[in-house]
């Protein structure tokens, strides 16, 4: 019955540990889904700034010269 009864108590481990990684994982997708959401709009910014600034201009000197 030992034997039986240890590989139950750490069937309950494994299962606790399994439904506490699987919570961190969804969290972590909600987070990246987020962050990318995020990242969209920032490059959408810079787009729109970069279009607004137009193209750059041909034969000007770099400001360190």
């Amino acid at each position: 019955m030992d034997r039986v009864d240890s590989l139950e108590e750490r069937m309950a481990h494994l299962m606790r540990a399994v439904e506490d990684l699987s919570d961190v994982v969804a969290r972590q997708a909600s987070e990246i889904a987020g962050l990318e959401g995020r990242v969209r709009l920032l490059m959408e910014r810079a787009a729109e700034e970069e279009a607004f600034r137009g193209p750059p201009e041909a034969n000007v000197r770099p400001p360190h010269w």
